[in-house]
Order: structure tokens, then sequence, then C-alpha cells
């Protein structure tokens, strides 16, 4: 049944709110949690109602008393670094270091008094569905079992949306059986979604949902229209720059002067990998010509900085991928207010999800999935 009353959301792992600004003013965020202070800073700056409902601080030590009604949605980026599942009854009986677990004792705490979120999303990174040799995804999906949930996963490339290569898996949980128009073929079925699926056992299985998500829209930007103005950024010196040069392998630097010589201008964006030739681990600058950034990380060292190299009619020149490019190939507005310091910029960008993934999931699958009017929603 149809509902025009806007919907609530719980947002845990919160960061910088990247997920509300994805879900959007169709929903009230009604609790948020990060225990990082340079994203909670971030989340503040940008959320005027932030006092009411933000909470900084360990997901450990936050009660199901703390949470306020019954939410239609909980959302949960939990960190990729600790998202250990193995032996999951165990870790959720006697409680595990693993944030996740804090998260999902609120949940179980939220059940038993009949206040469970409606739904349930957890987005984490596409390794999830191999880790441990594929334990630690059924172990998830036993804990969405346990506390009665349906469940199924897209894979979702930042890319479809924006000129970033960042592939997410959203694991969708309902407490409700689906509705047959929710459930289908996708183009975020992917393979390794479908091998992994493949690995559960029947009484998961059974709980399993193909969930129906369309394809956006061509995607209409290359990362040469996000980049800032020459003047107001940073540019490495030319020793730097012919440094990046000389560590590309035979192959990327061929593929780069040809990208030149049959355009007039290369843009890419490069990072810095240790491989492995000849017995020999040596330091490599692999360039993407493609249109897109890699996928952001959150600057954890120099090496793990994203960079540019660009050659036109001004030669050849090289930087840093400024913050306010990082927040773009998010999908965050111009008017997100990032921190001062650059490497904090980039730690919230880096560790975020990117908007209009989640923006493209909501409005196609989790408003229908509660049963909101979003047109209605937006009329009043």
């Amino acid at each position: 049944m149809s509902r025009n009353h806007r919907p609530t959301f719980y947002e845990f792992f919160a960061g910088g709110g990247m997920a509300r600004l994805g879900l959007g003013e169709a929903w009230d965020c009604a609790f948020a949690n990060d225990f990082d202070p340079v994203k909670a800073g971030a989340y503040r700056a940008n959320f005027s109602d932030a006092e009411a409902h933000f909470r900084e601080g360990d997901v450990w030590k936050l009660e199901a008393s703390d949470l306020p009604g019954q939410a239609d949605l909980a959302w949960a980026s939990s960190p990729c670094q600790d998202f250990s599942l193995a032996g999951a009854r165990a870790g959720l009986a006697g409680g595990r270091s693993s944030a996740f677990f804090g998260f999902w004792k609120l949940v179980q705490g939220l059940n038993a008094e009949g206040r469970a979120p409606r739904t349930i999303v957890i987005e984490n990174v596409v390794g999830l569905l191999t880790s441990h040799g594929g334990a630690d995804f059924q172990a998830l999906c036993q804990a969405l079992a346990d506390e009665g949930y349906h469940f199924g996963a897209l894979e979702i490339d930042a890319a479809c949306f924006l000129p970033q290569s960042r592939p997410r898996i959203f694991v969708v949980a309902a407490k409700a059986a689906p509705p047959a128009s929710l459930v289908g073929e996708s183009p975020f079925h992917s393979r390794a979604l479908i091998e992994a699926q493949g690995r559960l056992p029947a009484e998961l299985a059974a709980r399993w949902v193909w969930w129906r998500l369309p394809a956006p829209p061509t995607r209409n930007t290359e990362l040469s229209s996000l980049l800032e103005d020459d003047g107001a950024v940073a540019w490495r010196t030319a020793a730097q720059t012919q440094l990046l040069l000389d560590q590309m392998s035979p192959l990327h630097r061929r593929r780069f002067d040809a990208e030149r010589a049959a355009k007039g201008q290369a843009v890419g964006a490069a990072y810095r990998r240790i491989r492995t030739e000849n017995g020999v681990r040596v330091q490599r600058a692999e360039v993407r010509l493609d249109g897109l950034a890699g996928c952001l990380r959150t600057p954890t060292g120099g090496s793990s900085r994203q960079m540019l190299m660009i050659a036109d009619e001004g030669g050849l020149r090289s930087r840093l991928v400024s913050p306010r490019e990082s927040a773009r190939l998010m999908g965050l507005p111009e008017t997100y207010i990032l921190p001062a310091s650059a490497n904090a910029a980039l730690h919230v960008t880096g560790d975020g999800v990117a908007v209009p993934a989640v923006a493209w999931l909501a409005e196609n699958l989790l408003q229908p999935l509660i049963g909101v009017d979003s047109r209605a929603i937006a009329a009043e």
C-alpha cells in the first residue's frame, strides 16, 4: 500500500553523510552514528540538524534504547577492513570486535523489542563475496535470516553514474516478503554475485531475493569534465612528473603516448603500485585512459594518493587529485563543506559511498519496497 509520509532511516558508519545525501529530501534521518572525529565534523558541518540525531562514538557503546521509534531503513556502510564474519554465530552471541557486530547487536535488540528496521542496506567492498572462501558472506546472510529478513544483493559500480571506478556490494534485506514487481533480472547481478549466491546452503538460498534494479541512463561525464582550472591547483615539478613517467611499464607508456598522438591530449588517472616483474618487486605508475578515475582511497600514505597525468599543447604535467575533485567524483554537491586539511577531506571522501548510486537504489528499489510514493512527498 502506498504511503506519502516521509520514510525514516538510521545511518551507521555515517562518515560525512553520503548515504543521507543519496537518500535525499524524501527521507528523514532519525539517528546517525560514526566514531571518527574528522568524519563527524564533516557531518555536523553539512547537516544543520545534526545535533538532534547524530551521535559521535563507538557503535558498541550504543543500545537499542538510544534509537528512536521504528525506522523504515537502517543503512550500514561498515568498515571494509574489519568486515570478517567467519564464525558469525559465536561472534553474534559473544560480541566480536568487528564494528559490524556492534551494529548488528543493535538490530537484534530492536528486533527483540518489535522495532526492527523494515529494510536494511549493508554496503561494502566486492571482496566481501569471496572473503574467507565465501564464509563471511554466508555468515552475513545467516545473520539476516536469523532475524527474519529476506535478502539479496546488487553489485553497483559508481562508474555507472560518475567518472570513478568504484564497484561495491549493496546487500538489501526486507522483513516482509518482497512484491513480485521488485524481483527479477538486473544488470547489477554480477558473475561474482551469482557465484556467491550459488554457494549458499539451501536454507539461506530459500530466503534469497534477486532484486530487480534497472540500469541508469548512460553516464555523460568523464574525468576531464570534473577537473579544476589549471591555475587553482598545485602542480608537481617537472622532475617529479618525469619520474612518474619513468615508472610506467612499457605497455602503459605506449598507451599514454598513443592517446596523446591520436587526440592531441591525454588525461589519465594514476596510482603507484608495487608489482613483481621477473622476480623483482618494482614500483610502477599505472595510468588509466578510459575517462575514469581509479577508486578513491583514504590517504593513509603518499603512495595511496591518486594523481593526474595530463599531456596537451601545454606540455606534460602531473598533480594530485584535489579534495574538491574527489568530492565531485563521489557525487557530492559543490556546496558540500570539506574539512580544511586536504588529508582530512580525502579521508572523508575516500571512505564514503557514491551519492548517485544510493539515490538510484533508493528511487528504484528502497522506496517502492517500503511503499513510499516519492511524488506525493515531493508535492508536500
